[in-house]
């Protein structure tokens, strides 16, 4: 889709940055700015009717994290709950308070959906065509930068593979992603589809009041037991302070996930045979463990599944809930048949089966007229696109917590604007200088969610500035303590330049 050939216009609002998305990313993108380069104007753009992103929109049974809550909140703001993994509600309440504490409530316009944006590097500014999803009014603003805190799933349908028969099943077939606000399956048989972190969440809060529940598997998933609470860390609130407490504990869990993510890399048959013991002590005296619980790949090849409390054992060694690793043949009136000729019957069935890509909330651009295709573009330190200039984007740790890596981008993010201001610069543009340069999938990951569009997302490259860092430690050097310049970031200010506009204050 090629967006509309617009250009800046003196009656087109003006804003310094226009932040997509009022997510756990678009709310600390506009902290970062407010407290880091106060003087600048900015806007967060919400398609839906309230903030939180992922927080808001899932609203299935037991939603949770599956990161601890002291490394996957805001450096800035302590974690002050004691449940350590937390559910969707309390990091919900966590992200409204985030908002109120920084005064961005009124930063935030909802029902504001960005359907396309033109850059003209004449007038040195984003146009945005902005769709009201509560009226259908098309809007257009003007913006110096656009900040993508979009995420990378599609918000308005989730994955769901083509299921033979499934016309036949007589009874209700929902996605979690669309969970129906009256779903009644209190007594009922429920089959969920699906073994990543979403399963294992749904399976433990719905069996207490179905009659059973049953996972269904193609392919077993590591997942690892931990304790809802964390005892050190509420220790140490107690005797450190909160602040000082929960420094010292995201520090500490800042350098757990390391370990595990580094032990898992040189010893994953180590880690493999630790993981699967962890299972075993879970689970019933002669479970099949390996059957179940033990996958063809190695940890940290894909995402592992952290279960608070074992909640998922529980169920499985209460008898009210039970895994099957199969493949399905068909859905059947009453239920779904497997390859093996195993039928398992259901009331209801749920699939769990995963998320849609789409990279910077799916918004067409265009650069100077030329449309932008982002397989042809490149990451440059996992925040900006080579030949895109002033737009920046989100894109959280898959080997850690999603938000350790969006303080570290957001704060550069506002260096940079810093930097510019300082010497009168107007545009930044990342260029590759060795167009031979081998290449990478941008999200090198091996989930199914993100090999099925690997090919419509940007690149990477095999070096800095083009290679994005999935290390906490060393972003810290490269987004926080590194220098702004790089010889392949090129600053500049144009000739002609966009006509005088007032600048939106946004109140403090």
């Amino acid at each position: 889709m090629t967006p509309p050939q617009t250009s800046g216009t003196s009656s087109a609002e003006h804003v310094d940055v226009v932040i997509v998305g009022a997510g756990i990313s678009g709310i600390g993108a506009g902290r970062y700015l407010r407290t880091m380069v106060p003087h600048k104007s900015f806007a967060i753009l919400e398609a839906r009717g309230s903030l939180g992103g992922t927080w808001d929109l899932f609203r299935y049974p037991g939603i949770r994290s599956d990161s601890d809550l002291h490394t996957f909140g805001y450096e800035f703001k302590p974690w002050r709950d004691e449940q350590s993994i937390a559910d969707g509600e309390r990091i919900l309440s966590y992200l409204r308070e985030t908002a109120t504490e920084n005064g961005l409530d009124d930063a935030i316009r909802y029902h504001h959906k960005v359907i396309a944006g033109s850059w003209s590097s004449a007038e040195a500014c984003w146009t945005l065509q902005v769709e009201r999803t509560d009226t259908g009014e098309l809007v257009e603003l003007t913006a110096d930068w656009i900040f993508s805190a979009a995420g990378y799933y599609r918000y308005d349908e989730g994955f769901t593979p083509e299921f033979t028969g499934r016309d036949r099943f007589r009874g209700t077939v929902v996605h979690p992603q669309h969970w129906p606000e009256d779903l009644d399956y209190d007594g009922k048989r429920v089959v969920v589809i699906g073994s990543g972190a979403t399963a294992v969440t749904l399976i433990p809060a719905m069996a207490d009041s179905a009659a059973h529940v049953t996972m269904l598997q193609r392919t077993p998933t590591y997942v690892l037991p931990v304790p809802k609470k964390d005892p050190i860390a509420n220790a140490m609130k107690r005797l450190l302070g909160e602040e000082r407490g929960y420094a010292w504990t995201r520090r500490k869990n800042i350098a757990q996930q390391k370990l595990i993510w580094s032990l898992s890399q040189k010893y994953p048959d180590q880690m493999r045979r630790f993981i699967r013991w962890a299972n075993a002590k879970q689970l019933p005296e002669g479970y099949p463990v390996d059957e179940h619980f033990n996958p063809p790949y190695n940890p940290w090849e894909q995402r592992l599944c952290t279960v608070p409390d074992g909640d998922l054992f529980a169920a499985i060694r209460d008898g009210k809930a039970s895994v099957v690793t199969d493949r399905i043949d068909t859905f059947t009136e009453t239920g779904i048949r497997l390859t093996s000729g195993r039928e398992l019957d259901a009331d209801i069935i749920v699939t769990a089966t995963g998320l849609n890509v789409q990279a910077f909330g799916g918004i067409p651009v265009t650069v100077d007229g030329r449309s932008i295709e982002l397989p042809n573009t490149m990451a440059y330190k996992g925040l900006m696109l080579s030949g895109v200039p002033n737009l920046a984007y989100a894109i959280g740790y898959t080997n850690s917590s999603w938000t350790l890596k969006i303080g570290l981008l957001c704060e550069h993010f506002c260096r940079l604007l810093a930097h510019m201001d300082e010497h009168g610069y107007r545009i930044a543009r990342a260029e590759v200088a060795d167009k031979t340069m081998p290449t990478r999938p941008f999200l090198d990951f091996a989930a199914g969610y993100i090999q099925r569009v690997v090919d419509q997302l940007p690149t990477q490259g095999d070096r800095m500035p083009w290679r994005t860092s999935m290390n906490y430690q060393d972003d810290v050097h490269i987004l926080r303590k590194g220098s702004i310049l790089d010889p392949e970031l090129h600053f500049e200010t144009p000739v002609a330049t966009r006509p005088a506009q007032p600048a939106v204050s946004v109140p403090a």
